[in-house]
C-alpha cells in the first residue's frame, strides 16, 4: 500500500513538474517579442483639439477619435461600478485573469461547439486593456495564441500598475459607438451630460455597449440596447452597487437620447484658416491627437454678423440678375393623372427623393402644389404647408444673361408651376408665408480686423463652405477696387 502511494505521489509530482515546464515553455514562446507594457505608464490618449473665440465659445473641433480624458479620481463611482458589474465584477480581487470566469466560459463554449457560434470570452478589464493598447493588430482575431498573449501581458501589467491606473486606461480608451471613445465622450454624445449628471439607467446603458457597440446601439437597435441595459442594472443591484428599487426604477425608464448641443459660431472659413496654420506650425498629428486648446482673436458677435452680411449681400446681388429656375421639376414628359389629388400624391413621392441642396443652409426645399394669380401654395418635406405671395416673387424675372432679364412678374405662374421644387425660408410663421430663395452663382469674401492690433475679428470666405472651401478673403489674388477704402 505504501509502495503504491509512493508511486502515485511520484507520478503526481512528475506531472506537476512537467506541467510547470510546459507552462514556462508556453510563457517563454508566446511572451518573447510582446509589446512593451511599460509604455502605458505615461498614457497620452488621442484627444480633441478645440478652437475658441476671444469670448470663450467653441467654434471648431479636430480629432482622430472623439475622446475626452478624465482622471480616474473624477469618474463617479456610479459609472465605474456600472462597468465593473457588466464587464469584470472581480476586477479588484483577481490578478489579471479571472480563473472562475475562464471555467464558466469554457463550459458555455463546449455547448456552443455544435452550433458553430462565436465562442464566449472571459476577458477581464486588464485583458481588454492589453488587447486594445498592445495587441491592436490582432484584437479582432479569435484565437488561442491571442488569449495567451493577453493573459501574459495582463499578468505583467498587474504587477507593474495599480488597479486604479488600469481602470483609468480602460474607461478613457474603450470604444462605445457613435465615434465615442471613453466614457466622458459617450456621455456627451448620447445624453449631452457630464459624467456626474448620469442616472443609474444612463450609466448602465454606457456599460452595456463595450460588448458590441453596433449590436446594442441605442440609436439603431433600441430594443436590444434596453434589454442589455436592464441586464446591467440587474448586475449592479446583485453586486450591491445600487439598490433593488434603483434598478427597478432604471428598468422602467425609456431610453432618451439627447443630441449634443453647443453654442458654436458659423465660422468654417475662419476655422479652416486656423487649421492650416496649426498644421504648418506644429503637425497634422499634433492637431488631431494632442488636444490643443487654441484661443483665437475671433469675436463671435462680429463673426455671426459677417457671415450673415456676406450671404445677404450675395443673395441681393444675385437677385438683381434674375431667376434661374427651380431646383427640380417633378412633372415628367408623358405624365397623365386621373385627378389633381392623384397628381399631388405622385409628385409628393418624387419630392421625398430629392436631396437637400449643398449650401442651402437653413433654407428648406418645398414643392409647389397650387399656383394662383397672387400666390403659390407650397408644402415642405415635413408636411408643413405655406404660401409665397406675388409681392415676394416680383424679383424672380427670368435670367437670360448677366445683363439681361425677362419681362416683369404679373402672375405667380410667371415664376413657378405645380410640381416645381424650390428653396424657401419662412417670412411670417403665423401667416405661413415664405420667401423664394436661390443659391447665388457669385461668391465673395469679407474680413473684419482691428486696425490698431491687426487682430482678425471675423472672416467669411464665401457664400458656403459646403459648396467651395476656397477662401476668397485670404486666397483670392484679386484687387478689391473701391470695395476697400482705407
Amino acid at each position: 500500500m505504501i509502495r503504491y502511494l509512493k508511486t502515485l505521489l511520484s507520478g503526481g509530482l512528475l506531472v506537476l513538474v512537467m506541467s510547470g515546464i510546459g507552462l514556462l515553455g508556453i510563457v517563454y514562446f508566446f511572451g518573447s517579442g510582446l509589446p512593451d507594457y511599460k509604455q502605458l505608464q505615461d498614457y497620452k490618449p488621442s484627444v480633441i483639439t478645440r478652437l475658441y473665440t476671444n469670448d470663450g465659445r467653441t467654434f471648431a473641433e479636430y480629432a482622430t477619435e472623439k475622446r475626452l480624458f478624465v482622471p480616474i479620481e473624477q469618474i463617479p463611482f456610479l459609472v465605474k461600478n456600472a462597468f465593473l458589474a457588466a464587464e469584470d465584477k472581480n476586477f479588484y480581487t483577481h490578478f489579471g485573469i479571472d480563473i472562475l470566469g475562464v471555467i464558466r466560459a469554457s463550459m458555455r463554449n463546449v455547448a456552443l461547439l455544435a452550433t458553430c457560434r462565436r465562442p464566449h470570452g472571459a476577458s477581464t478589464i486588464t485583458q481588454q486593456v492589453a488587447r486594445h493598447f498592445l495587441l491592436s493588430e490582432i484584437s479582432s482575431k479569435v484565437s488561442i495564441d491571442r488569449k495567451i498573449k493577453e493573459a501574459i501581458l495582463s499578468l505583467r501589467m498587474e504587477g507593474a500598475y495599480t488597479k486604479h491606473h488600469i481602470l483609468e486606461l480602460y474607461l478613457n480608451e474603450i470604444f462605445l459607438g457613435s465615434r465615442s471613445y471613453g466614457v466622458a465622450a459617450a456621455a456627451l454624445n448620447y445624453f449631452n451630460k457630464a459624467l456626474d449628471e448620469l442616472t443609474p439607467a444612463e450609466a448602465a446603458l454606457l456599460a452595456a455597449l463595450p460588448k458590441a457597440p453596433s449590436h446594442y446601439s441605442p440609436r439603431n437597435n433600441k430594443e436590444r440596447a434596453m434589454h442589455r441595459r436592464n441586464w446591467v442594472l440587474t448586475r449592479m443591484a446583485e453586486e450591491g452597487f445600487i439598490s433593488e428599487a434603483q434598478a427597478a426604477a432604471g428598468k422602467g425608464e425609456p431610453i432618451v437620447l439627447r443630441e449634443r448641443v453647443e453654442k458654436t459660431v458659423k465660422s468654417d472659413y475662419f476655422a479652416e484658416e486656423v487649421r492650416r496654420f496649426l498644421i504648418q506650425e506644429f503637425s497634422n498629428h499634433c492637431l488631431y491627437n494632442d488636444g490643443l486648446v487654441v484661443r483665437t482673436t475671433m469675436d463671435s458677435r462680429l463673426q455671426a454678423l459677417a457671415h450673415q452680411s456676406l450671404r445677404d449681400g450675395l443673395v441681393t446681388y444675385d437677385r438683381r440678375h434674375g431667376w434661374r429656375g427651380p431646383v427640380a421639376r417633378l412633372r415628367q414628359p408623358g405624365d397623365t393623372f386621373e385627378s389633381d389629388a392623384v397628381m399631388i400624391e405622385a409628385f409628393t413621392a418624387r419630392f421625398q427623393k430629392i436631396e437637400e441642396q449643398a449650401g442651402a443652409g437653413e433654407w428648406q426645399l418645398a414643392m409647389v402644389v397650387n399656383v394662383a394669380e397672387n400666390m403659390a401654395e407650397i408644402v415642405l418635406k415635413n408636411g408643413e404647408r405655406g404660401k409665397i405671395m406675388l409681392s415676394d416673387l416680383k424679383w424672380a424675372r427670368q435670367y437670360i444673361s448677366p445683363i439681361k432679364m425677362g419681362p416683369g412678374i404679373t402672375h405667380a405662374r410667371d415664376v413657378c408651376a405645380v410640381g416645381d421644387v424650390i428653396l424657401t425660408t419662412p417670412l411670417d410663421t403665423q401667416a405661413k408665408t415664405f420667401q423664394l430663395c436661390q443659391i447665388p452663382l457669385v461668391s465673395g469674401g469679407l474680413m473684419v480686423m482691428n486696425p490698431h492690433t491687426g487682430s482678425v475679428l471675423a472672416m467669411s470666405g464665401g457664400f458656403s463652405f459646403e459648396i467651395s472651401q476656397f477662401n476668397r478673403a485670404t486666397q483670392a489674388m484679386r484687387q478689391p477696387g473701391s470695395a476697400f477704402k482705407p
